[in-house]
């Protein structure tokens, strides 16, 4: 059954953090608040966990996949960033936005797009995940937590680990999440594109 770690907003418990991180490292999935919606996580280097990620989340190998990274200087190490590109996103970060970029050679082929050899990522506002990147030591492999089937992201911990207390090692209750899926832009072309509008105002992007 998934464990329930239970974690102060704004002052997380490193011993429970911790926890998850030994989760992470031995493949589990587990359900993460962000600033925009609960999300499903696992470690990026992990081929098995990644499989679990998407079949959880009932999505193919086309779903871009986002990283979650601590800062931007992560993000340029796993991404082909321009100078227009960081000044957007130095901008815009760290907040409920997803930017998809051309994926680097730090990024696994079998996470980007198969086609476009893109992926997604962005910097979260949020304590608790922040705090579990930093003992991480790497980005987080993320999808939004929408069950199959819903087109809503779930926002209470237990019942997430009612419905996956199969499926995940872990959720890490830190209160209610916003429930608004982040703003998605396209960056990867000559120009800014907006794919999806979200919780994070255009204003920020010059868009």
């Amino acid at each position: 059954m998934a464990q329930l770690f239970e974690v102060h907003p704004d002052n997380p418990q490193a011993r429970l953090l911790k926890q998850a991180v030994a989760l992470l490292e031995k493949g589990g999935v587990l359900a993460v608040p962000t600033d925009s919606s609960y999300a499903l996580v696992c470690h990026l280097d992990d081929k098995a966990a990644a499989d679990s990620l998407r079949r959880i989340r009932g999505v193919d190998d086309k779903h871009h996949l986002t990283l979650l990274c601590r800062d931007l200087s992560e993000l340029a190490s796993y991404a082909r960033v321009d100078n227009r590109q960081f000044r957007l996103l130095k901008n815009a970060t760290p907040g409920p936005y997803t930017f998809i970029l051309e994926a680097s050679k730090e990024v696994p082929r079998r996470l980007s797009h198969p086609a476009r050899k893109t992926i997604g990522l962005r910097l979260p506002d949020h304590k608790v995940l922040q705090e579990l990147l930093a003992l991480l030591g790497a980005p987080l492999l993320a999808t939004t937590l929408i069950p199959p089937g819903d087109t809503e992201p779930l926002n209470d911990a237990q019942e997430i680990r009612e419905r996956f207390e199969h499926q995940i090692a872990a959720v890490l209750d830190a209160g209610a999440c916003p429930m608004q899926a982040t703003t998605v832009v396209d960056l990867s072309g000559d120009a800014p594109q907006l794919v999806r509008q979200g919780r994070g105002p255009l204003a920020a992007l010059g868009l």
